[in-house]
């Protein structure tokens, strides 16, 4: 811990909020993955992921001196506007109907704010829209809530489409979904692919899976090392899934099962043998993970908000409808701004890289 962070844990320390030190991650750890709020990208091997971004953590203790809560918190220098931008992935993990404990979280980041000259602290709760308690109190806390029409518009998704499996069996859950998913994942089963978990030196063909559904289906991937990084990074929480038709890789996903949720982070699949229902089996076989390890929910992540039919991604919710479960509009993003002229400065030149990529690849740079 450096001075900073030390002289605010000496300080406050004796309220109820502290900078976690490393030898207290083990702790905050196991509180992560006990915690309903508790999140993979919240836990302590996150940051080996994000390598590119420094981090803190942020506890709040009871009057027993146990954490009530805990916030990892992602931190982006940009040295050459003298600031930084920190962000909390679907933190922070708490009651977050606990106005201390917030509060408590909200210093944390407000000393780690002092010390990187951070412009932006950016929280991303998994809460619903309807939860109208938690957002007042981060009005009250001085948050300002952000979020749009379509979902993608901020960091992660905020239309998560849910399978919550409420202790079921397979058998149970498999007779729960739509006759349609029914009858795909068994067309799949009878056409003899294979769907199973894979060690990283099944990349390559993720990999060119991935290549293959970003340019039909328009979006960016990220590179190789960055999955290598997750899958070592997360260890038992995360699995790589392939699925083989007559020997070869025909989709592929990775998935993590973390606090009590496995979900579906990644996709890809071929052009190739679609007409075998690869994808149907390979969801089937993830929420078999999930209802094996104990899990309470399966989440595909994100959908688009836009329902209606003919829409640029329709296709993709429909695919995940036909699971029966539920979609979750949850409540964006939240935002405090310690400097708006430098958030300003930031915004632009980030919208102004993002044109200029823009640019470079339409003129095949």
């Amino acid at each position: 811990m450096d001075c900073a962070a030390e002289e605010f844990a000496k300080k406050e320390g004796a309220i109820t909020v502290e900078i976690l030190t490393p030898a207290q991650y083990g702790e905050y750890e196991a509180f992560v993955q006990g915690h309903p709020q508790g999140s993979f990208t919240q836990s302590i091997a996150w940051p080996k992921v994000k390598n590119n971004w420094e981090f803190a953590v942020v506890g709040s203790r009871n009057g027993e001196g146990k954490l009530a809560g805990g916030m990892l918190v992602l931190i982006q220098p940009i040295p050459q506007l003298h600031t930084s931008f920190l962000y909390a992935p679907r933190g922070p993990v708490c009651d977050l109907h606990d106005r201390r404990v917030l509060a408590d979280l909200k210093a944390g980041a407000d000393a780690l704010a002092k010390q990187y000259h951070a412009h932006t602290f950016k929280m991303d709760p998994d809460v619903l829209m309807s939860d109208q308690k938690f957002q007042q109190i981060a009005r009250e806390l001085g948050f300002v809530q952000t979020y749009g029409p379509e979902g993608f518009e901020g960091i992660q998704a905020r239309f998560n489409y849910r399978l919550y499996l409420q202790g079921r069996s397979e058998e149970e859950l498999f007779m729960s979904l739509t006759q349609g998913a029914r009858r795909k994942v068994r067309i799949a089963m009878k056409n003899g692919v294979e769907v199973r978990p894979v060690g990283p030196e099944y990349l390559d063909q993720f990999m060119e899976l991935m290549r293959t559904t970003g340019q039909r289906d328009g979006f960016n991937i990220r590179p190789q090392a960055y999955f290598a990084r997750m899958l070592e990074a997360l260890g038992e929480h995360v699995r790589l899934y392939l699925g083989f038709y007559q020997g070869e890789a025909v989709c592929g996903a990775v998935t993590t099962n973390y606090g009590g949720k496995t979900c579906y982070v990644y996709g890809a699949s071929g052009n190739a043998h679609r007409e075998v229902m690869p994808n149907y089996l390979m969801q089937w076989e993830m929420i078999r993970w999930a209802v094996q390890t104990g899990c309470t929910v399966y989440d595909f992540q994100g959908v688009s908000g836009n329902l209606e039919e003919g829409s640029h991604m329709y296709g993709l919710y429909q695919f995940k409808r036909g699971f029966n479960g539920q979609l979750d509009e949850l409540a964006g993003e939240f935002d405090y701004l310690y400097h708006p002229g430098k958030a300003k400065l930031v915004d632009a030149a980030i919208a102004g890289a993002g044109k200029l990529r823009a640019l470079r690849r339409r003129l095949g740079r």
